[in-house]
């Protein structure tokens, strides 16, 4: 006669039916303390019924980075080793929706349920989820400092365990991959600088210039006087106090700014770092236009952000990365991204691919969370250093396995010195 089926045995049928596999590429640690699943895969311990209950009212990612989120699901082994071996089930890219679930898995979900005592309402969602649509019409100014609001004013003091001492929160330049953190980040601020052609007396505007680090670096390597903005009330107020530690408060202007409002050019040079991502597909012309304006003829943009790879397409509303970490985020293809750029005023001098420097970059931040685990959770929430911690995970292998990239593009404005002959004016 068959034993009996264990809390488990169920857990992963239920799994199965929102990854839309037979096969679990995961073992399965159940509340009663059953094991199921492959021997040696990775460890995912169940500890309550809520967490079944939130994947049967949203299956797929979300339902499954609630639970993850609010503590009622753990991963007992390694956090890359883990993610990866549920990318394997297909549902779980970032950009998949919960509508890839089909009726009969969503039957399978609800007879598991059932069995195991977990029929009831939707559990509440954990409070570091995002409610966007709350802030007004999506991508207006005020919704749009709602979005960034959630994802960098979650405390300095977090970011700090989380980026190190550069305080520079997007992808670094690596020589090797042994190079470090610190250094690579510290190549990346001077290779923007040099793209941009920046020298003594040169007028830098920073778009979302974060906690100020390009700003520091251009103002004290290069000479230049920078205007820095962003939308974050915690970066700007970091950002001032570190202008003011390095003595520089007579050459960088740090606001708390839509760059929209902008209106104060020309600017010898323009940097976009880790911001266009916010900006919006509908927004992306006249962002362009934008900057453009507030270029001399002659001037330089450096675009840095993060595309799709092989196409097209958008975060689902729904999915996890949506709700916790960029919400109202957009991603444009590269061909896409460069059409919006180039125009008769903007001519691409250089296009390079940095995909590989940002799952380098990730996996240190992951590093470094975990490190730091109980101090990065009293600087913010258990809850926010899990989300945290599972879409920096789930990034680096999302820019390992080629799905995205991340990409400068350098511009010229029409007019002034010609541009350099090649490259080389700024390797």
């Amino acid at each position: 006669m068959a034993g009996r089926r264990t809390v488990a045995d169920r857990l992963a049928a239920a799994l199965g039916a929102v990854l839309g596999t037979p096969r679990l590429p995961v073992r399965l640690r159940g509340w009663d303390g059953s094991l199921s699943g492959p021997d040696g895969a990775p460890v995912v311990a169940v500890h309550s019924r809520r967490a079944l209950r939130r994947m049967l009212w949203s299956p797929g990612q979300l339902g499954l980075g609630r639970a993850y989120v609010a503590g009622e699901i753990d991963m007992e082994d390694d956090v890359f080793a883990t993610v990866a071996a549920l990318r394997t089930a297909g549902r779980l890219t970032q950009d998949e929706p919960a509508s890839g679930v089909t009726w009969r898995e969503r039957l399978a979900l609800l007879g598991t349920a059932l069995r195991l005592g977990a029929i009831g309402p939707e559990p509440a969602p954990p409070p570091e989820e995002a409610r966007p649509e709350r802030a007004g019409r999506r991508h207006s100014r005020t919704r749009d400092a709602a979005a960034i609001a959630h994802h960098y004013d979650v405390g300095n003091d977090f970011y700090e365990l989380v980026l190190g001492p550069s305080m520079v929160y997007s992808c670094a330049v690596w020589a090797t991959p042994e190079t470090g953190l610190d250094a690579a980040q510290e190549a990346k601020l001077d290779l923007a600088c040099r793209k941009l052609g920046l020298g003594p007396g040169s007028h830098l505007l920073d778009v979302g210039c974060g906690w100020g680090s390009l700003a520091i670096h251009a103002a004290r390597r290069h000479g230049a006087t920078v205007v820095g903005i962003t939308l974050s009330e915690e970066q700007a107020r970091m950002a001032r106090k570190r202008v003011a530690e390095a003595g520089l408060t007579d050459r960088i202007d740090i606001r708390v700014q839509d760059y929209r409002a902008v209106d104060d050019g020309p600017f010898d040079a323009i940097s976009s770092i880790g911001m266009a991502e916010h900006v919006g597909r509908a927004q992306m012309p006249g962002y362009a236009a934008h900057l453009s304006a507030l270029l001399r003829p002659g001037g330089r943009l450096l675009n840095h952000a993060i595309s799709w790879n092989a196409g097209t397409s958008t975060w689902d509303p729904d999915s996890f990365i949506a709700r916790y970490v960029f919400p109202d985020g957009e991603l444009l293809g590269l061909g896409e991204l460069v059409a919006v750029l180039e125009s008769g005023d903007l001519e691409v001098l250089d296009v390079e691919a940095l995909r590989r420097h940002y799952a380098l970059t990730l996996r240190a931040w992951v590093r470094r969370l975990e490190q730091d685990w109980d101090a990065a959770v009293a600087a913010s929430s258990e809850g926010r250093a899990r989300v945290w911690r599972l879409y920096m995970a789930a990034s680096a292998l999302t820019f390992e396995a080629g799905d995205m990239g991340v990409n400068q593009v350098l511009l010229q404005k029409a007019g002034g010195a010609p541009p350099p002959l090649r490259r080389t004016a700024w390797l």
